[in-house]
């Protein structure tokens, strides 16, 4: 063809057999890197390609584009480079990382160059091992990525993969061994296995393990007392509609939305750690952070305080809170929140930012047990207060004696603080009020009901003399009933609230998806119940694979909703069939996002995309 545009490319990755066969067009393709910078070819801002592991960034991983951001030459053998890792998108971004193989930083190719033949060699660059136990050394027995019970890496193709642990077993090695691979599509190592006689059957009680059978525990009728160590608890709900990284507020969560307990911040997303007060990563910044009056001398002023930095303190001995035996340093969840600040990083004097509102937001909560300090704090439970900025911060000594770092917080949010007269009608307008765990008002009713039944103290009632020294009542107190529990309040309950207001142009893109209209309807005659409206938007176009808001949605001529991705993962597994309906797509049906309701989606839930 002439026109290079029109060239779609078939390829077929050799290290990823289940990515099958994908379409590119030339303006997606690249020349191979094939060129290694020097040191002093570098320059800050150069766009090149390095290595780098996300999960561990001490080890060799993957290989990336990165942005150089700075270049310290600490003496003729010791240099540093630091920069931007691209994981694939505009805003997936990881800042502020430390490269370490500064010898492998490659050159990124403009197109038209050369191409690349059997004549220069083969470009084969490093990453990092398959397995990290083994380093991938064939010669070395490794449990982790070859049989779990010899370790051998020989009969690759006499090997069985467990579905549940994914680790590897060789058939002859099990107990009893096996004559040849068992033709079952799902198979479970004997660690994985359920015990029949342990299955609970129709109608029958839920028996005990036999780890559990020996616990104390398990021969008492003790139950949860709320309200201690609630801190501890796991989370019973994870936040899914944006990744844990993700800066600035949660969408359906209201400035001023009230929960009694820090897990149930963590479960909404607002602030992920259950104790910690800072949520944050010391390359990228902090999320998010709780304002709970660890420190006599902060200052709290409402639309601006005074924050202080973690670490410094004696937590020995299984200690949630110690005496301060330390200076603080500029470094973990300390260099997280410094790096919000729009200022050059400074981890001997601190730094102010010129312009306070250019840097990224961190969501803070109060929580009560500032009120020692604080009036704005709410004198019950942890409450979102909306977004605030860095605008400096420095290490000063404190009155603990010891070097603290302390930052500058100050407001930056377009709804109204809770504690103002608006915020106040507003919270009253969207039915906000303390929201408890599911079951807690219940189970306090029920608690306090049995302790009113073992501390009641039966008196010496009036009797009458009959025959002897026997008495017997003149008559029988009735017992005062206690009331009924109360049921848990939520947002949003016990009124309809504010209504949730639509743009033009989310209107507009709602007519336009005419697939999905009969699910609008359904979805916008909830409107008026406010912050649930987003609730209910995501309940209607949730995945029937994943169990996530969809992602590049495919909207099937059956007109169910999928993932582009769990659609492919479906065909590369010869299953032809919509995954809600079971209605026969065709082997040859061709997946074409509905960019529409991915605009609107983004629209509703900013930030969600990132995390897919």
């Amino acid at each position: 063809m002439d026109n290079d545009e029109d060239i779609i490319y078939h390829i077929k990755y050799d290290e990823y057999p289940e990515s099958g066969i994908v379409d590119m067009t030339v303006r997606n393709l690249r020349p191979r890197a094939r060129t290694i910078l020097k040191w002093n070819e570098l320059r800050v801002g150069d766009m090149v390609m390095v290595n780098y592991n996300v999960e561990s960034p001490e080890e060799r991983g993957f290989w990336f584009d990165a942005e150089i951001t700075s270049l310290r030459e600490i003496s003729r053998t010791n240099k540093e480079i630091y920069g931007k890792i691209m994981l694939g998108g505009p805003e997936n971004i990881i800042n502020d990382c430390k490269l370490l193989f500064i010898e492998e930083i490659y050159k990124i190719e403009k197109p038209g160059a050369y191409p690349l033949t059997f004549a220069d060699g083969e470009f084969k660059r490093k990453r990092g091992p398959e397995c990290k136990h083994c380093r991938a050394d064939p010669d070395k027995e490794c449990r982790f990525c070859s049989c779990y019970l010899c370790g051998g890496k020989q009969d690759a193709h006499m090997q069985l993969l467990c579905d549940e642990c994914n680790m590897a077993y060789h058939i002859y090695c099990l107990n009893p061994p096996l004559s040849k691979i068992p033709e079952d599509e799902d198979w479970y190592c004997p660690s994985c296995k359920n015990d029949s006689n342990e299955v609970v059957k129709a109608g029958e009680k839920l028996k005990q393990s036999k780890k559990k059978a020996k616990m104390p525990s398990a021969c008492t009728d003790s139950q949860r007392d709320w309200g201690k160590g609630m801190a501890c608890v796991g989370r019973t709900k994870e936040c899914t509609i944006v990744p844990s990284n993700h800066y600035g507020p949660i969408p359906g969560v209201p400035v001023g939305t009230t929960w009694k307990f820090r897990v149930q911040v963590s479960e909404a997303g607002v602030h992920r750690p259950h104790v910690g007060g800072i949520h944050g990563r010391s390359n990228d910044g902090a999320y998010s952070l709780v304002l709970a009056g660890g420190f006599e001398d902060e200052v709290d002023r409402g639309d601006e305080f005074t924050y202080t930095g973690s670490g410094g303190r004696d937590l020995s001995g299984n200690k949630r809170i110690g005496e301060h035996s330390f200076d603080q340093t500029l470094t973990h969840m300390n260099r997280a929140l410094a790096l919000n600040c729009d200022a050059p990083l400074d981890d001997k004097n601190g730094a102010e930012s010129k312009n306070w509102r250019a840097g990224k937001p961190v969501r803070v909560v109060r929580s009560s047990k500032g009120r020692r300090i604080s009036k704005y704090a709410p004198e019950e439970g942890n409450r979102y207060d909306g977004i605030y900025k860095v605008v400096k911060y420095w290490p000063e000594i404190g009155k603990c004696g010891f070097l603290v770092w302390r930052y500058l917080l100050r407001r930056d949010d377009a709804e109204p603080a809770p504690w103002t007269s608006e915020g106040t009608e507003r919270s009253k307008k969207l039915g906000l009020s303390l929201q408890y765990p599911e079951g807690y008002l219940e189970a306090m009713a029920s608690k306090e009901k049995k302790d009113k039944v073992k501390k009641q103290i039966v008196k010496p009632e009036p009797t009458e003399q009959s025959n002897g020294n026997r008495k017997r009542p003149v008559d029988d107190e009735a017992v005062e009933e206690p009331p009924k529990p109360a049921k848990s309040r939520r947002m949003g309950d016990g009124g309809k609230g504010e209504a949730f207001q639509l743009t033009q142009q989310q209107q507009w893109l709602i007519r336009e998806d005419s697939l999905n209209q009969k699910l609008w309807d359904e979805v916008l005659a909830n409107l008026k119940e406010g912050p649930n409206f987003l609730k209910k938007l995501e309940q209607s176009f949730m995945c029937v694979c994943c169990q996530e808001l969809v992602y590049q949605p495919v909207t099937t001529e059956c007109l169910h909703n999928v993932c582009k991705s769990c659609l492919q993962r479906s065909f590369r597994a010869e299953v032809f069939t919509c995954p809600a309906c079971r209605r026969d797509l065709g082997k040859s049906y061709i997946m074409v996002p509905n960019k529409i309701l991915q605009t609107l989606l983004d629209q509703f839930f900013p930030g969600y995309s990132k995390g897919r």
